[in-house]
């Protein structure tokens, strides 16, 4: 029996796409922020909403039932249909308002809050993206990015203004041959492979995996397992405080390694004022707050752009491949 007098929860029919993208529950739960039991009785009330099973668990994970199939369209066309109308209607408000995203291991509270003691009747919403959402800005789910550089997003079409940058650090696992350096340098690791990007923009991480053979994967805690396991080795800013959860890995500072630039981004001719408002609160904390390194502090972004592959020598290929 279905619930067809209600109205359908548009939650319920997003967490279904999530979890048909990725045909699996726990990667989809993970990816909501919510714990897979609770995303499983989400996914049964939707089908009790609509009277017929949706997924199909099987030992890979979820697959789509022949309704399922059907239903995926039309429910990606609903939430579509739904984010445009969300767009009219703030397109014409009156209200100051502002939806700010942030990827991977970015902070950004301190912004956020100088944002709102700056202009307390704004209404100022955090979005954290995954790498999943790389058409975040570009289709108007934020207003404003804060994340790392290189952006897989085209240079004319959006505004960018440096943050800060950090220092690059290697994590390895313990026991590791360069567990116990102080330091180890960008030409060290030039002969590293580098592992696959399980998508097709990888400069949108934050991190690099090098290692012989490692098999693509989405989850940041899949890599760091890897890491751990000692099946690969991991490039991450020093800012980048997750892998210090973990006893089983070890740090090292990279010398020589280009810094990862943190940015705030917008698209280009965005008349929110807001915009211009949290650029100005960003600039004032973030670059100069002394959290974001483990050892030094920020240091402003240079003009200049970051080294690119281009270079045929050692030094400059080392450089490349600790890049995000």
């Amino acid at each position: 029996m279905n619930d067809l007098g209600q109205d359908l929860d548009l939650r319920l029919v997003r967490y279904f796409t999530v979890v048909a993208a990725h045909q699996h529950f726990g990667r989809a739960a993970a990816e909501l922020h919510v714990a897979q039991p609770a995303l499983s009785r989400q996914i049964q009330r939707l089908e009790k909403h609509l009277g017929a099973r949706l997924l199909d668990r099987v030992p890979q994970g979820a697959r789509l039932t022949p309704v399922g199939q059907r239903f995926l369209p039309r429910a990606q066309a609903l939430l579509q249909a739904a984010h445009q109308a969300e767009l009219v209607v703030r397109d014409h408000a009156e209200t100051e308002r502002i939806v700010v995203g942030y990827v991977e291991d970015l902070v950004i509270t301190a912004a956020v809050r100088e944002l709102r003691r700056r202009f307390p009747d704004a209404e100022v919403v955090t979005r954290y993206l995954s790498c999943r959402d790389v058409g975040a800005l570009s289709d108007k789910r934020v207003d404003a990015l804060i994340t790392r550089t290189p952006l897989p997003l085209a240079a004319d079409d959006v505004f960018s203004t440096p943050l800060y940058e950090e220092p690059r650090m290697l994590v390895v696992p313990r026991g590791h041959r360069w567990a116990d350096r102080a330091s180890v340098t960008a030409e060290e690791l030039a002969g590293e492979e580098g592992a696959p990007c399980a998508f097709e923009t990888p400069e949108w991480t934050s991190y690099r995996i090098l290692g012989a053979g490692v098999p693509p994967v989405e989850r940041y805690e899949d890599k760091l397992e890897l890491v751990a396991s000692g099946r690969a080795i991991a490039v991450l800013p020093v800012g980048d405080r997750r892998s210090s959860l973990r006893s089983d890995l070890v740090t090292v500072p990279i010398e020589g390694a280009p810094p990862s630039q943190v940015v705030l981004v917008s698209r280009k001719g965005d008349p929110n004022p807001m915009i211009r408002n949290l650029r100005q609160a960003a600039e004032a904390v973030l670059a100069t707050s002394p959290s974001h390194s483990a050892t030094d502090p920020p240091r402003p972004c240079p003009a200049t752009s970051p080294p690119t592959c281009a270079s045929s020598s050692t030094a400059s290929r080392a450089r490349c491949r600790t890049q995000s």
